[in-house]
């Protein structure tokens, strides 16, 4: 994997200049995508436990409407990138000025946007199978757009066009008819978000294809990354007190939640187009999970628990695209056979999916007990 170095730093804080939390809650984050949500699916396979039914429920994706804890991982993740890049861009701004800032955040831009497509399948499906927006190339945009705002604008100026994306989506999926359907709908396919990428999304076999990550959802998402933004600037702001910032993060995050959930009384919540009540209602709960993880961990400094996740936060991106190229559970094949998907196999099953994740942990850990921290 290209990158800008190969940081060395102290065990505890791989970046000297970040929160300790927000890469504990990265961790967290991540680790519901590596393995974590399938061990709790693989349970409830097995099992009959209504409690566990619940937490399974939350593991799985709303079909269109809605928002279960899997539809808040990826925005949790963009929501913490705009936090990054107040600590990384800035200090690249105070050393290298705005051409170098601009130099490196192109950089970056494009090495991320193209490990999206490799992860994507890259050209496995052909030229014509290629996925040009995914998860990863919505992180780029995201960040590119954001790290361009932050180094020509003021905050307040951010805010302003950060609002104006959210009514301006708002208007436009509410107001204006859809072609070909002659009426304004937020339904599946019958969409604007959906319909662009229909007609002007590359690189598709089908006729009429969309994409969650598609062009015009980009937008709002790019607000999702705007509030992380500005949690790292109040994470940053030394007048308040720290003891104080957990609680304001909750505070911020219960009000947003309000805002999401009244705003998709109109305008619904949903992921797969990025609704700006999605936007709002994600943020919310980013911030009170925010809020939770900088007072326990760097407030109340009760940090026994986060080894596993701080090792996995802090290489969250060379993870996640190691968890796309390795088979781990080819890997794990090894351990308990290769019939462990059998039904009859319940906890061998388990045993295998459990397995998996601690080979992706361990590998996390070692690159953190080896100070190795891939950064694009």
């Amino acid at each position: 994997m290209a990158t800008d170095a190969v940081q060395t730093s102290p065990l505890l804080d791989p970046l000297a200049d970040r929160v300790m939390s927000v890469d504990v809650l990265r961790g967290f984050d991540m680790f519901w995508i590596v393995g974590g949500g399938a061990i709790v699916r693989t349970l409830d396979k097995f099992t009959e436990n209504p409690v566990l039914n619940v937490f399974a429920n939350q593991l799985k994706h709303c079909d269109w409407r809605g928002l279960r804890f899997e539809d808040l991982i990826f925005p949790l993740f963009l929501f913490l990138l705009g936090m990054a890049i107040v600590f990384s861009v800035g200090k690249i701004v105070e050393k290298e000025g705005k051409f170098g800032a601009y130099r490196r955040v192109f950089k970056r831009f494009a090495l991320m946007f193209l490990l999206g497509v490799i992860y994507s399948g890259g050209l496995a499906r052909g030229v014509d199978g290629v996925r040009i927006m995914g998860v990863l190339q919505r992180l780029a945009l995201c960040y590119l757009i954001v790290s361009i705002m932050f180094i020509h604008l003021k905050p307040k100026q951010m805010a302003v066009i950060g609002v104006a994306l959210l009514v301006g989506y708002w208007a436009w999926l509410s107001f204006v008819p859809v072609p070909g359907l002659g009426r304004v709908s937020f339904e599946k396919g019958e969409n604007w978000a959906n319909y662009i990428d229909s007609m002007y999304l590359p690189l598709r076999k089908n006729d009429g294809a969309w994409d969650p990550e598609g062009y015009l959802s980009t937008f709002p998402a790019v607000v999702t990354c705007l509030l992380g933004f500005f949690a790292g600037l109040f994470i940053k702001n030394p007048a308040v007190p720290a003891q104080k910032k957990g609680l304001y993060f909750v505070g911020a995050g219960l009000v947003l939640l309000a805002a999401g959930y009244a705003w998709g009384l109109q305008f619904p919540i949903i992921k797969k187009i990025w609704t700006s009540s999605y936007v709002l209602a994600a943020g919310g709960y980013s911030c009170i999970l925010l809020g939770i993880f900088y007072q326990i961990v760097d407030v109340w400094k009760i940090r026994a628990w986060t080894a596993p996740f701080l090792w996995i936060g802090s290489n969250s991106l060379a993870i996640y695209m190691v968890c796309n190229l390795v088979d781990f559970q080819q890997i794990t094949a090894r351990f308990v056979g290769d019939d462990y998907w059998e039904p009859q196999g319940g906890m061998a099953a388990f045993a295998a999916t459990a397995i998996s994740l601690g080979l992706v942990v361990l590998l996390a850990g070692f690159m953190h007990r080896k100070k190795v921290f891939i950064r694009i």
